[in-house]
């Protein structure tokens, strides 16, 4: 059995790690945490504040703190961070912007940030663009949260045609989020709750099939085990 803690970007990413990446990779004698990664802390409250990521240096002391509580060496971190509105004063943030290929940019980005973090025990992961891109695998699937939307689901499933949902882009009116929000207004509100459970309808296999990227990173996390032997 090996540990893994995965920072995650906030509560969307969080509770899918718990629901459905934390049961997979038990099959593979990995146990899975997960925590969003710290913001800020008022230390008159003693009260820490969880979820988004305005500036990195927030993220890396966050991830670095978790490095240092968990010294076994045969531990690993990774990462779900959005690539959609990832701060630029993110490593490598500058040179991955000027990338035309997404999945170019978002190599550029990991590499940046293992070489930051500098531990052999931490697998950075950014999902292309965002949480969204995963429903947008099998959009059909969000009539298991939202009845009596056919039309709107109807147009989402027809602008995904034939389309890999990791290549939807990350502008601030056509990000994965927002193209289903215009759609389904009620979205907004229970992303959490209603993103989680449309992706676990869809299932990992056709997640894995559709979104190559997060497919690398799913077929990383269970070769641990096998790797720390």
């Amino acid at each position: 059995m090996i540990r893994l803690h995965i920072i995650a970007e906030g509560q969307t990413e969080q509770s899918f790690v718990n629901k459905m990446l934390r049961s997979h990779l038990g099959n593979y004698q990995i146990f899975t945490d997960v925590r969003c990664v710290l913001t800020s802390k008022d230390k008159r409250a003693a009260k820490e504040y969880r979820g988004g990521i305005t500036k990195y240096v927030r993220a890396k002391n966050d991830i670095q703190a978790w490095l240092k509580e968990d010294k076994d060496p045969k531990c690993r971190f990774t990462t779900m961070f959005d690539l959609y509105r990832l701060p630029d004063d993110f490593p490598g943030y500058s040179e991955a912007k000027r990338a035309s290929d997404p999945y170019e940019r978002v190599r550029i980005l990991e590499d940046a940030l293992r070489e930051d973090i500098n531990s052999h025990r931490f697998l950075p992961y950014i999902q292309l663009h965002e949480f969204e891109a995963l429903i947008l695998a099998e959009p059909q699937k969000l009539s298991l949260e939202y009845l009596e939307h056919d039309k709107p689901i109807s147009r989402l499933i027809s602008m995904m045609k034939n389309k890999n949902p990791e290549l939807i882009n990350d502008g601030p009116q056509t990000a994965p989020s927002k193209r289903i929000e215009k759609e389904i207004p009620e979205y907004k509100k229970n992303k959490v709750n209603a993103g989680v459970a449309v992706v676990e309808g869809i299932g990992l296999p056709i997640l894995r099939g559709k979104c190559t990227h997060f497919n690398s990173w799913l077929t990383r996390l269970e070769e641990l085990a096998e790797n720390a032997r």
